[in-house]
């Protein structure tokens, strides 16, 4: 996504935004409903649209078009009643939250696994504000890519709850980073879990990767999450749905919650979780085999996430997950757990990213890979550490993201590591070639390393990808450094010279005016 369609997105929601509050007497809070219900109802239309023509080309009389069909094609069905560019086109004095309400149910009875999930009640609105809130949305799905309801979940929310403190550590995970994850972890086939779903764009990105790879998500795939927000439930349900998906999503703290019964269940875990969570009571989790290595004694959830995700796994599973920074190198109890980890040979990669890839927030992250495959096989010593930090894409000034090719080249690293062919689909060839030259892993001081356990252990089980992969090799320019410096040195002089004088200059000119 470029910065023009991230910007245009954010205007038109600030649009509505603006609307809601003017014009309805809903709070900051219930605007989520309306607001997502319509763009849920865009998006699933254009989605339709792209598929109709060639479905429609290639039905008889005995073999209809049925919501199957859209099903197949991972797009959910459309009833005419519930196309929102029929309800832009209403006449004025048409009840139109009645229509709108309609739609949803249209499309809920069209689709079974979406009863009583869309948001109704859009009779609550002023028939002029919900004429202004359908114009707004109905062109938005034509300039986006990517998981684009999940990013225009994060983004409203955001803005208009933050306030309200309902964010707490949590975020919406960007796009390209929930890429990369599917890329080192290739669900081709299996049980996929995330404990902590959110609107379900790790799901998305999957079915995503098998249809890539020639595949049906729907038939390669089975989808399970867990939420702890009531109101997050249906935006889950609702993503699935809008790409022919459908999973177990259910509610409940995973913390406390085990819904899908996951130790040792799944083919693949997938998360970003709440980050640094505190309050969770120990007492309730005593016994709990999620819990292998033991309980941090800190008040820090972190490292209760990677022990459900780690848990979670079965005999040849794999997971990708997000974490904080600060869990790669944290002492006492959780180093303990970290060293377990460590030498059951699950741990596989781990990669360091920088800052502003969230879109609310600029902290960098960490990824963590587990691959309980690995073990009994030549990595099962070894834990390959990528610094990822300097790639990146600048979207504008406060966000970035990868490039498909940054995407491909970083999970070609690890292709390379665990002895596949590498992938060129999205033009890493070159960037690969220039580091990989004879076509297999060799280790690339500033973005790469491959550390044995026994490196591990003497840096006190540190997982930081900074302390192995080092620093880029610099050409020698056979420029002195100490002349260099004093030229440099004497440069910053000049400058800082001449914006003090140019400050006196301007200081003078402010008292003039000031004094008149």
């Amino acid at each position: 996504m470029d910065s023009s369609d991230l910007a245009q997105v954010r205007r038109t929601l600030w649009k509505a935004a603006d609307e809601l509050r003017a014009n309805s007497t809903l709070t900051p809070t219930d605007y989520r409903g309306p607001v997502l219900g319509l763009i849920f109802l865009a998006y699933a239309e254009h989605r339709f649209e792209a598929v109709r023509p060639d479905l429609e080309a290639n039905a008889t009389a005995r073999r209809p078009v049925t919501p199957d069909h859209y099903r197949a094609r991972s797009v959910l069905f459309v009833p005419d009643e519930a196309r929102l560019s029929g309800l832009v086109g209403r006449p004025e004095g048409h009840d139109l939250g009645a229509a709108v309400d309609a739609a949803m149910r249209a499309v809920e009875t069209a689709n079974p696994e979406l009863r009583d999930v869309l948001p109704k009640g859009f009779r609550r609105l002023e028939p002029s504000t919900l004429t202004e809130l359908l114009r707004l949305f109905a062109p938005l799905p034509r300039t986006l890519s990517g998981d684009a309801f999940g990013l225009i979940y994060e983004d409203f929310l955001s803005n208009f709850a933050m306030t309200e403190g309902r964010l707490g550590g949590e975020f919406f995970t960007p796009y390209s980073i929930v890429r990369l994850i599917v890329e080192i972890i290739e669900p081709y086939h299996g049980k996929v879990f995330d404990p902590a779903c959110g609107s379900g764009g790790m799901f998305v990105q999957c079915a995503k990767f098998v249809e890539r790879h020639a595949g049906s998500a729907t038939r390669e795939l089975s989808i399970y999450g867990q939420e702890q927000k009531e109101v997050t439930v249906p935006l889950a349900q609702m993503n699935l749905a809008l790409h022919g998906l459908s999973g177990d999503i259910g509610l409940g703290n995973s913390y406390y919650d085990d819904l899908h019964h996951s130790v040792g269940t799944f083919d693949f875990v997938m998360a970003n979780p709440p980050f640094n969570v505190n309050g969770v009571d120990k007492n309730r989790l005593a016994g709990d085999p999620r819990f292998p290595f033991g309980l941090p004694r800190s008040d820090n959830g972190n490292y209760l996430w990677i022990e459900i995700f780690a848990s979670a796994l079965n005999d040849r599973g794999r997971a990708g997950f997000v974490m904080a920074n600060s869990a790669g190198d944290a002492g006492h109890s959780e180093r303990e757990i970290r060293r377990q980890l460590v030498e059951s040979g699950a741990v596989d990669v781990m990669v360091a990213i920088g800052t502003n890839f969230f879109y609310t927030v600029t902290l960098p992250v960490t990824l963590w890979f587990l691959d309980n495959a690995k073990r009994g096989s030549d990595r099962e010593d070894t834990v390959l550490f990528i610094d990822a930090r300097h790639l990146y894409r600048q979207i504008d000034r406060a966000h970035r993201d990868f490039l498909p090719e940054q995407i491909e080249l970083l999970a070609n690293i690890v292709r390379l590591y665990r002895g596949e062919d590498v992938e060129t689909t999205d033009g890493s060839d070159t960037l690969v070639k220039e580091r990989f030259g004879d076509g297999a892993y060799v280790d690339v001081p500033g973005l790469c390393r491959v550390a044995t356990r026994a490196e591990i252990e003497a840096q006190g089980w540190s997982l930081n990808p900074g302390r192995y992969t080092g620093t880029a090799a610099v050409a020698d320019d056979g420029e002195d450094f100490a002349e260099k410096l004093a030229s440099l040195y004497d440069e910053f002089t000049r400058l800082s010279d001449e914006a003090n004088v140019l400050r006196a200059k301007v200081d003078i000119a402010v008292q003039g005016i000031l004094a008149t």
